[in-house]
């Protein structure tokens, strides 16, 4: 049967705001000509001219944080437990069957910059596209961020779920969810205004940290979701396998049978 695949990743790239200010990466582009000297320390008396083209090869020099790119963060990120007490797993220790399951999109662009989904908002976009959750379904939510990939404003941009909305997945059987905003929770901009006012830190992060009831993994920074339909799909986002980190970089593809 012939399948379709759609990206779902964006870019590591440079001078693209994805991060704020000092969590950006930095990508160095050697090419075959810089490379030279490297090549020709392996090989006493090699030339260039010896060389067809007279090239070497070309390599990056990248420098990284695991939440860079899109990303699977591991339950380990949100806290040091997970389960009500349980030790929380890093990345490496992410049950690979998390990780390549049916997919469903809950449509949230028309929720305003900031705005916090609830459980009953997540209820009614089920209701919407006529499914019922399943045990390991990958949940993604599609904000208006997914569209300001690029723009100085996308690390602001998008809605994010509340503890009760992360909830009302992770009780169905879900392990693993994703958004294409800069964080699964609010921008943090909207989420310090909020702060500010109430005092009430349980507002900070409070997406994230349902992963101390539930363990969970979530992908952030995600690419295309606008092209995908609610359910009919399957989503593969194997992490890297960076021992006892909190994330690893994903190549998140959606593959259609067709």
């Amino acid at each position: 049967m012939p399948r379709r695949f759609v990206d779902l990743s964006i870019y590591l790239e440079n001078d693209v705001i994805s991060d704020p200010p000092g969590f950006c990466p930095r990508i160095e582009y050697v090419d075959h000509k810089q490379s030279l000297p490297q090549l020709t320390s392996f090989f006493p008396g090699l030339k260039a001219e010896d060389l067809p083209d007279g090239e070497a090869w070309s390599l990056e020099k990248v420098e990284l944080i695991t939440h860079n790119g899109t990303h699977l963060d591991a339950p380990y990120h949100f806290a040091s437990t997970m389960n009500g007490g349980e030790r929380a797993i890093t990345i490496d220790e992410v049950a690979l069957e998390w990780c390549f399951q049916p997919g469903v999109k809950l449509d949230f662009r028309h929720f305003a910059d900031g705005y916090v989904v609830t459980r009953a908002d997540v209820e009614a976009e089920l209701a919407r596209i006529g499914h019922e959750l399943q045990p390991l379904e990958i949940v993604v939510i599609n904000t208006s961020a997914g569209k300001r990939y690029g723009a100085d404003d996308y690390v602001a941009a998008g809605c994010g779920m509340s503890k009760d909305a992360t909830l009302a997945l992770l009780e169905k059987g879900v392990r693993l969810t994703g958004t294409d905003g800069w964080s699964w929770d609010a921008p943090f901009s909207y989420t310090a205004q909020k702060y500010a006012e109430t005092g009430d830190a349980s507002l900070i992060w409070e997406g994230h940290k349902a992963g101390r009831d539930i363990g969970y993994c979530h992908l952030e920074k995600l690419h295309n979701l606008e092209v995908l339909p609610a359910t009919g799909f399957t989503i593969s986002c194997f992490p890297c396998k960076i021992r006892g980190a909190s994330a690893g970089w994903t190549r998140a593809v959606a593959i259609f049978d067709e």
